[in-house]
């Protein structure tokens, strides 16, 4: 069989089957229309071949990776253009995958791993968006000037791996405020972003180890009063780029950088570690470490300390950010942690499965290891949300557990504060909330955080506010951001800004079922029929059974009319009891 390396293209119509039960002969002839006026034209500007029709969909090979996403963007461009001047019900909308892989060559069709992984990306894709593969993503980021979000991991159907998704959809280049260059920050306040540390193993398994002691020392020094510390879902969009410091603190509106690089070895680490002045480029500080695992703790707090003074942060009283720290003494332990925190971020079932065996194994080599403990509660949290109502107990008593051993460190009361949530204890729930922002006062996701509980706590009005501190710390920040700011403006009966904040955060996670079903309930309130059903259409892909009885359970509302207007929009939007 001849083979053959091809950039493949897989879209489909969103909700083909309805458009046709309304209007058979008047979707055809649109169709028709289409490909002949846009999609045909666009794909042969691109040099792509179109492999086959599929009645609402299509899959097309491209011998060039840019050619292949220019087209696909220019085609979702052309359609939005065409929809803002229709009637919702005559829209067409489409999906769109592309990846870049080996294919079988059968005649004039083509299969092959390359094209499944396609058809898949596809269905991960918001209508009017494009999912792409990590491999496509590699070959274009530099060559065009789409921004594609990066939505980490996903597992799908049939592809025995996960797979790194990036999507973009046409409202993002309207989101300025998600790419601007945040403003620097005033010259008594100093700031700083850690760039993801470099893996020096040789080995692409020890990635998770770097990364996680980069996230160790964020976590770090943003419990110190006064500074500045970019999140790390900001930092890590620089993972494996080659990029100029200058440019970084422009980027993220930060006057220092810290890099380094990690290589392990059996029992052995060597660490490097250097402070820059992103507007002379210059070195303040650089230092190499060659200790045993033991010490990671000791490494960790001395670049902290050195940060400290190199900075001439002045600590508050009672600030313990560089107090000694002694986590663990047992080195297999906390990397039974670092693989487990890399394995639960894949934020699918067998990664939460995968976390937890690792986590157990950490507290059997240690069971005063506090942050295991947390960590442990988060997967249970995880299996309750997926419906395992017993969960909600065992991830409370781990939590407890882990305050006991350790109340300083921040996982404790992020547990803390979602288990309390859950629980309907909103107050205690609250508490925790603040600690963690007392704790980590540099941390957007502490900010966030409250943002999210106060949204359920009966707060709305001071959700803004929060999200506004965390964006500050997280530039690049992730798309629930957007969805707590909808959710505070739904409560408030303010829903056409509602509508437009969680639309976005659908854009930038179009898999996320509370976006979706926020989405439906707020224009069902609007009274946007044909919008609502679409939205509930959505959230009925991800979860087929998804009901009211499902929502009661999730939406932790401390007022009931909050928990009656979500309830209300959805059945306004056709949701089932």
């Amino acid at each position: 069989m001849e083979r053959h390396l091809a950039a493949i293209f897989a879209a489909d119509a969103v909700g083909y089957s309805r458009l046709i039960r309304a209007d058979e002969e008047g979707t055809l002839t649109a169709f028709k229309a289409l490909q002949a006026n846009l999609i045909d034209p666009k794909l042969s500007e691109h040099h792509g071949r179109t492999v086959k029709l599929m009645g609402d969909g299509i899959l097309v090979e491209f011998a060039s990776v840019v050619g292949a996403v220019r087209a696909a963007a220019e085609i979702q461009k052309g359609l939005a253009e065409r929809n803002a001047v229709l009637p919702h019900d005559k829209r067409i909308e489409f999906r769109a995958g592309i990846n870049l892989g080996d294919v079988v060559i059968d005649g004039d069709d083509i299969h092959g791993d390359g094209v499944n992984v396609a058809t898949r990306l596809e269905g991960l894709a918001t209508p009017g968006g494009i999912c792409i593969s990590e491999a496509v993503y590699e070959q274009v980021r530099d060559r065009i000037s789409l921004r594609f979000e990066d939505q980490g991991l996903k597992e799908v159907k049939n592809i025995d791996r996960p797979l790194r998704v990036w999507h973009w959809h046409p409202d993002q280049e309207a989101a300025v405020e998600v790419t601007a260059p945040a403003e620097m920050p005033p010259p008594d306040r100093p700031s700083i972003a850690v760039l993801p540390f470099d893996n020096m193993s040789g080995d692409q398994e020890q990635e998770y180890f770097a990364d996680g002691i980069t996230e160790d020392i964020i976590t770090e020094i943003s419990k110190i009063h006064g500074l500045v510390v970019i999140s790390r879902n900001s930092t890590f969009t620089y993972k494996k780029k080659a990029v100029k410091a200058q440019d970084v603190c422009r980027d993220l509106g930060v006057r220092y950088i810290l890099e380094g690089s990690v290589r392990k070895a059996g029992e052995r680490v060597r660490i490097t570690a250097q402070l820059i002045d992103g507007r002379s480029g210059g070195h303040l500080w650089a230092e190499r470490y060659d200790r045993g695992l033991a010490d990671i703790f000791a490494v960790q707090d001395d670049v902290t300390e050195r940060i400290v003074r190199s900075l001439e942060v002045k600590l508050v009283k009672g600030d313990d950010a560089c107090a000694p720290r002694i986590e663990t003494d047992n080195p297999e332990a906390y990397d039974c942690v670092l693989r487990g925190r890399e394995q639960y971020r894949l934020f699918s079932k067998n990664g939460n499965a995968a976390a937890r065996r690792l986590y157990e194994r950490a507290i059997e080599l240690d069971p005063n290891y506090a942050a295991a403990h947390a960590a442990l509660a988060e997967t249970y949290l995880h299996d309750w949300f997926a419906g395992a109502t017993e969960a909600l107990d065992r991830a409370f008593d781990l939590a407890l557990k882990a305050k006991e051993l350790e109340p300083s460190i921040p996982l404790v009361y992020e547990a803390l504060g979602s288990v309390h949530l859950f629980k309907r204890q909103h107050d205690q729930a609250l508490v925790a909330a603040r600690r963690w922002v007392e704790v980590e006062p540099g941390n957007a996701e502490a900010y966030a955080n409250l943002a999210g509980i106060l949204n359920f706590a009966g707060e709305p009005e001071q959700v803004a506010g929060l999200i506004e501190k965390a964006k500050r710390l997280n530039p690049f920040y992730p798309f629930y951001y957007t969805l707590y700011l909808g959710q505070a403006h739904l409560t408030m009966h303010r829903f056409r800004e509602a509508a437009a904040f969680i639309k976005r955060s659908v854009t930038h996670n179009p898999q996320h079922l509370p976006s979706h079903f926020y989405l439906a309930a707020t224009y069902g309130q609007l009274g946007e029929t044909a919008l609502a059903r679409d939205a509930l259409a959505e959230v009925l892909r991800i979860s087929p059974d998804f009901s009211i009885a499902w929502v009661r359970t999730i939406a932790a509302y401390r007022r009931t009319d909050d928990l009656n207007l979500l309830l209300d929009g959805l059945r306004k939007a056709g949701l089932r009891e």
